[in-house]
């Protein structure tokens, strides 16, 4: 019953297989091999355009250097307060853009509030001297309360921008669920609503640990300077082939759509199973494979005691998040165990 973290599940073995198999003879080092090649032209159909593409070890890695070219020193990034960026990552936005200031903005359920946005770029007029010019907004799909935007709600989101000399960027840690849960394409999803750089997960989707900067048309030549940023950070890695043969396995047949369509379902019955328990409520749209549940403290005591793993967030209700080998009786087993104490 481990709900802690999508990032505790193991690799999938196609995953490890793939590694494995790119594990034979010598190759360019630092992303000049030819798997890395193949998985940018496959990259491009995904998304139905030209792009570059730069491999990371980690998500903080990728988003940190994805904003580092978006934004300078002395510009401001617009995200919401729950995001990644914010929140968890340790000041690396602004260490590695030399500065940059993160602006949090609210929003129900993680999501920016169009009123919100409006009301801070109003309040940051372009050519205000006293103020941090607005040059990125950061955007999170999923949300890091487990909601997804919409296409449209993106592209509402993003033209907001229009007139300034600002960006889009995407963290998209579970992008693949968010995904499959919307039904449009990734084109759609991402520089047909406006979005200029995507940072493309997939280590909480069955990967080992592989992340990739996507660089849409509008910011690709930027790929040179995102490469040297990687580099003097100390994050290029010289077998890059590894991180690539990854992405080429998971990207090969759909697995990663299949990959996280089996974590969202799991998080859907799972939320619908604690919704059923009385005085258990859930607190935002589950749109992917993330459930925030406001438990009974007798019922996250048993849960824990049982050996229940979930992470409590700071509000007090309980994450659980579903992966790729989630099982049935896992759910089944957590249910049980909460209903028996259940009020």
């Amino acid at each position: 019953m481990n709900f802690l973290s999508d990032t505790t599940a193991p690799a999938h073995p196609k995953l490890i297989e793939a590694i494995a198999a790119a594990n034979t003879g010598f190759e360019p080092s630092y992303g000049s091999d030819a798997i890395s090649a193949r998985v940018e032209a496959r990259l491009r159909d995904i998304f139905e355009c030209e792009l570059k593409v730069l491999f990371a070890v980690s998500g903080t890695a990728s988003n940190a250097l994805a904003l580092s070219v978006l934004c300078p020193p002395d510009g401001a990034i617009l995200c919401h307060d729950e995001a990644h960026i914010h929140r968890d990552e340790r000041g690396a936005p602004e260490f590695y853009t030399g500065g940059g200031k993160l602006i949090p903005l609210r929003g129900a359920h993680a999501k920016i509030e169009l009123s919100e946005l409006d009301r801070t770029l109003a309040e940051i007029p372009e050519g205000f001297v006293h103020a941090s010019p607005v040059r990125v907004l950061s955007l999170s799909n999923l949300t890091e309360s487990g909601t997804a935007y919409s296409a449209a709600e993106v592209s509402e989101r993003t033209a907001r921008l229009k007139g300034r000399p600002a960006f889009v960027h995407m963290d998209g840690a579970r992008f693949a669920n968010a995904l499959v849960s919307l039904g449009c394409t990734p084109a759609e999803l991402t520089w047909k609503a406006g979005v200029d750089v995507l940072c493309f997960g997939a280590t909480k989707n069955g990967a080992l640990g592989a992340e990739a900067v996507v660089l849409f048309p509008s910011v690709a030549d930027r790929f040179e300077s995102l490469q040297a940023r990687q580099k003097r950070g100390g994050h290029m890695a010289p077998k890059m082939r590894f991180m690539a043969a990854q992405f080429e396995a998971w990207l090969a047949d759909d697995l990663w759509l299949d990959l996280a369509r089996t974590a969202n379902a799991h998080a859907q019955a799972l939320a619908n199973g604690l919704a059923a328990l009385p005085g258990t409520r859930i607190l935002h749209p589950v749109d992917g494979n993330e459930v925030f549940a406001q438990l009974p403290d007798a019922v996250a005591a048993r849960l824990r005691a049982a050996g229940a793993g979930f992470y409590q967030w700071p509000d007090g209700s309980a994450r659980l998040v579903t992966s790729w080998c989630t099982r049935a009786d896992e759910i089944e087993t957590l249910l049980e165990t909460a209903g028996q104490i259940a009020p």
